[in-house]
């Protein structure tokens, strides 16, 4: 039975509040002390501030089993090569992505939005790990943004992670995908590959709560991109992330 399935017969929220509460104290205590040795990791290399923040990531996802009994299992690790820098196409589904992926991808840069900025220390040190700011209120700003300091990532040897669907999806959905990623791409001829993960029906969107489970994740072939039209490459990864969405949800069983 589905998470979704159990919470139609009887509301877990009352049983999931003190996990979920501790989980946020995790996060907001531990972000803020990571912050601080990010920002003032900027006179040491880049590979001393992404095991900071990876290790940051671990300890949050040991928080999220201890006391919210969520876990994750990854497919297709085999489908990475980490020597090889890729453009990693994710869905976007809730906040739980943007912690995980960084535990198993290889060194990446991540497209941000402009507002998570304003935070102090923890927004600020979003800049240490070589981020892609867009600013969502100008397309035309934000996609020369993405294809300027994405070619220089990937021409560094680092790997890029976009959520193409440019905002979080119902949990089961993919919205269509905006063309920046594709455009990447398409210019530099660095592959794509498309992944997909089940975290909205554990980590809702726009929900205090987690729920206890096991979060599907599912890494695809590589998707060669020299030569070909941006269209054709979302178009392929876009099929392959609906497809293969369905095909873990329809399995996922909660705990």
């Amino acid at each position: 039975m589905t998470q979704q399935d159990t919470s139609s017969q009887e509301d877990p929220r009352p049983k999931n509040l003190i996990g979920s509460a501790l989980l946020f104290i995790g996060i907001f205590v531990t972000a803020t002390l990571i912050g601080i040795l990010l920002i003032t990791g900027l006179i040491f290399p880049f590979a001393y501030r992404w095991y900071i923040g990876r290790l940051w990531c671990l300890i949050i996802s040991w928080f999220t089993r201890v006391f919210c009994g969520l876990t994750f299992k990854v497919e297709g690790l085999e489908n990475i090569d980490p020597a090889q820098p890729v453009i990693f196409f994710s869905n976007h589904q809730s906040a739980w992505e943007t912690l995980a992926l960084r535990i198993f991808l290889p060194p990446h840069s991540v497209v941000i939005k402009r507002e998570l900025l304003y935070f102090p220390i923890w927004g600020w040190s979003l800049l240490t790990l070589k981020s892609i700011v867009i600013n969502r209120k100008n397309q035309r700003a934000s996609l020369r943004s993405l294809l300027e300091q994405g070619s220089r990532y990937l021409n560094e040897g680092l790997c890029v992670l976009i959520f193409p669907e440019g905002t979080r999806s119902a949990p089961g959905t993919v919205n269509k995908f905006n063309i920046g990623g594709a455009m990447l791409a398409h210019k530099t001829g660095y592959p794509v590959i498309p992944l997909v993960h089940t975290a909205g029906d554990f980590w809702p969107r726009y929900s205090f709560y987690k729920y206890p489970g096991v979060i599907k994740v599912k890494i695809g072939p590589m998707i060669e991109t020299k030569d070909r039209k941006a269209q054709d490459i979302n178009a392929e990864a876009e099929t392959w992330m609906r497809q293969n969405l369905q095909d873990l949800r329809s399995d996922n069983v909660a705990v």
